[in-house]
C-alpha cells in the first residue's frame, strides 16, 4: 500500500504533491489569519516554513507520508496542505494530518471535498482497512470538524508529545472503519452538496 506521486481533483479544491515552488504561496495562506500563532495547531510560521518542509519531505522519501498542497481548483490558487501520515502498509491503515486552510477558507466546501477526495483513495484505491484523524485536546475546531465527517473517537492519548514549545500534547484519536465507509461517503457527499464553496471575509 503506497500513495505514489498522485494528484486529487474536485470540483472545489485540488491537492497536488508538495512541493518547494509551493512555499511561497503556502506563506501567503498562512498568513491569512496568522495561523501559525494558533499554540494547538501545526500550521508552520514564516520562519520555519523551511523546516516543515524538509520533516514533510523526509518523511515522504521512507514512505511514511504523502503531502499535499491544497489550491482552490476554480481559482488555482494555494490556500492550504495537508497530507497522509504515519501510513502503516503492512497493516492497511494511515492518518490523514497537518491539516490546515487559509482563514478565508474555513467553513467552506472545500475542507469536505478535500476530506472525501483522500478517504475516496484511502478506501477505494489504496483499500485502507482504517484511516486515522488525530488533533490536539485544546483544538476543539478540529474536533468537531473531524466528528462532522462521520469519524468516531477512539479515544485520547495522555502525555502523548511533547511540542517544539516543550507543552506535553495530550491527543485524540478518531477513526473511520473499512465497512463504514460507505456511510461516510454519502455523508460526505450530501454535505458537499449543501455547503457555500467560499466563505466571505
Amino acid at each position: 500500500m503506497s500513495p505514489g506521486n498522485i494528484t486529487l481533483t474536485g470540483q472545489h479544491a485540488r491537492l497536488t504533491p508538495l512541493s518547494q515552488d509551493h512555499l511561497n504561496d503556502l506563506q501567503a495562506a498562512a498568513s491569512d489569519g496568522r495561523l501559525w500563532e494558533l499554540f494547538f495547531t501545526s500550521v508552520p510560521s514564516p520562519e520555519n516554513l523551511m523546516t516543515w518542509f524538509k520533516i514533510a519531505t523526509e518523511q515522504s522519501d521512507k514512505g511514511l507520508a504523502m503531502p499535499f498542497t491544497v489550491f482552490d481548483q476554480i481559482q488555482n490558487k494555494v490556500i492550504g496542505a495537508t497530507r497522509y501520515c504515519n501510513i502503516d502498509s503492512a497493516n492497511k491503515r494511515l492518518e490523514i494530518g497537518y491539516t490546515w486552510y487559509a482563514q478565508s477558507y474555513q467553513g467552506s466546501a472545500i475542507n469536505t471535498e478535500c476530506k472525501l477526495l483522500l478517504l475516496t483513495h484511502a478506501f477505494e484505491v489504496l483499500d485502507c482497512n482504517a484511516v486515522e484523524f488525530r488533533t490536539d485536546w485544546f483544538n476543539q475546531r478540529s474536533q468537531k470538524a473531524i466528528e462532522r465527517l462521520g469519524a468516531k473517537r477512539d479515544g485520547v492519548l495522555r502525555s502523548h508529545m511533547i511540542l517544539p514549545d516543550g507543552r506535553v500534547r495530550d491527543t485524540v484519536v478518531y477513526s473511520i472503519l473499512k465497512h463504514e465507509w460507505a456511510g461516510v461517503k454519502a455523508n460526505l457527499e450530501f454535505k458537499l452538496k449543501r455547503t457555500p464553496s467560499t466563505i466571505s471575509n
